[in-house]
């Protein structure tokens, strides 16, 4: 196979339950511990799905404010949102909060049963779909902003949780769980190829190796096959993803989208995210100052997280992005190893920065008294949610392995 993140072509070994196994240049993950289980994750994701169900139909929080009682579902913020003309965001936050969880969990219960029952079809784009689905479910995120929001709300109001929110904690914890238990390449190895038997001209591993080191082959990166007398544009026999030596454009894109992030940062910190009215008195809140209420409130942990995921980590994906383009471009040698370990970082926590968003999608779906409390979204939070999603899709586009290709002079 070749390494998904530096591109060396190395060979896998059948790895046991319990075992895992790294690329021996940038130590990339390339086989977890959970190799060979199917049971487990199918079992855990079905429970997730049965617990979300409740989470969807039943109210998750109430707040009761001088006599009056306002009651928040986990499509509440959705409708609040659209309500307010911020249609962007409510399509954005129905989208990670309610659509993508349900048909993540759906499409992965039917490739594991699939796999569980022995059925042969070629689910091999169907777990493509699964595995890009993956960064934009934010289930758990969602969950947390939920948690922050009650902790600012209790400390004026009376918060209850519901049995809908129990459910979603229940079935958040459930995924969680799963993700642990589920071995992509576990999957990808008992996935059928298309065409089997034009396929099977290709021969031994060891000539497949061979006319890969010569450039006759190409390395899918989604399913990380090895496709020998591959041409760039084809598809993949296995996923059925566009096949190409690097990504096309990469550079270019990737460097179009972190500019376009840079200028969108100034806004998103410095226009106000949300206004809180009570008895006719407004107080616009920046990402900043919503940190420091939670600071003169003490809740010192909600408010490193807040600071952290609003304002450290996009700031921090958009100068290591640019880090890496510039080295890229240079053709340095120096700290490629670490430049990789610091974009699987920066790709692993970026959507953590939607807690702000969703923060203020439960806001505004409980505070709605009229001229006692209300909650309003405001312009800054549009601003800051394009640069998270701009973000979060140019760490898709990058393509680490230029780094490796420039460092090797190529």
């Amino acid at each position: 196979m070749a390494c998904p993140d530096c591109g060396l072509l190395q060979r896998l070994p059948k790895m046991p339950h319990g075992h895992s196994a790294e690329c021996r240049r940038c130590a990339r993950l390339l086989a977890g511990p959970a190799t060979g289980r199917v049971d487990a994750p199918l079992a855990l994701a079905l429970a997730a799905f049965l617990g979300l169900l409740p989470a969807t139909v039943e109210p998750l929080l109430s707040v009761a404010a001088h006599g009056a009682v306002r009651t928040c579902w986990l499509w509440s913020g959705i409708v609040g949102l659209w309500h307010e003309g911020f249609a962007s965001l409510a399509v954005l936050v129905g989208a990670f909060c309610l659509a993508f969880p349900y048909l993540y969990l759906m499409a992965l219960m039917v490739v594991l049963a699939a796999l569980r029952l022995g059925v042969r079809a070629r689910l091999g784009p169907v777990f493509r779909w699964i595995m890009l689905l993956r960064p934009w479910m934010m289930l758990e995120i969602f969950l947390v902003g939920c948690f922050v929001a009650y902790s600012r709300l209790r400390l004026v109001v009376g918060v209850q949780v519901l049995a809908g929110g129990w459910c979603l904690m229940g079935a958040t914890l459930t995924l969680l769980l799963a993700l642990t238990q589920l071995d992509e390449r576990t999957v990808w190895d008992e996935l059928p190829l298309r065409h089997a038997r034009r396929h099977s001209r290709w021969g031994s591993r060891r000539q497949v190796l061979a006319r890969a080191s010569h450039g006759d082959a190409i390395a899918c990166t989604t399913c990380e096959l090895l496709v020998s007398d591959a041409y760039a544009g084809g598809g993949c026999p296995r996923c059925g993803a566009t096949l190409h030596a690097r990504k096309p454009y990469a550079f270019k894109v990737t460097a179009s989208l972190v500019a376009a992030g840079f200028l969108l940062y100034i806004p998103a910190n410095a226009l106000p995210v949300l206004t809180l009215v009570s008895f006719g008195h407004e107080q616009s809140n920046t990402i900043i100052t919503g940190v420091l209420e939670l600071i003169r409130n003490r809740l010192w942990p909600l408010a490193l997280i807040v600071f952290l995921a609003s304002i450290v980590v996009p700031l921090l994906k958009l100068c290591g992005l640019t880090w890496m383009l510039l080295a890229t471009l240079q053709g340095s040698r120096r700290t490629v190893l670490a430049r990789t370990r610091f974009f699987r970082l920066i790709d692993a926590v970026g959507s953590w920065s939607n807690i702000d968003v969703f923060v203020a999608s439960v806001l505004v779906a409980l505070l709605q008294f009229g001229e006692i409390a209300q909650a309003r979204a405001g312009a800054g939070l549009t601003a800051f949610a394009a640069v998270v999603v701009l973000t979060m899709i140019a760490t898709r586009t990058f393509d680490t392995r230029l780094m490796w290709d420039a460092q090797q002079g190529r």
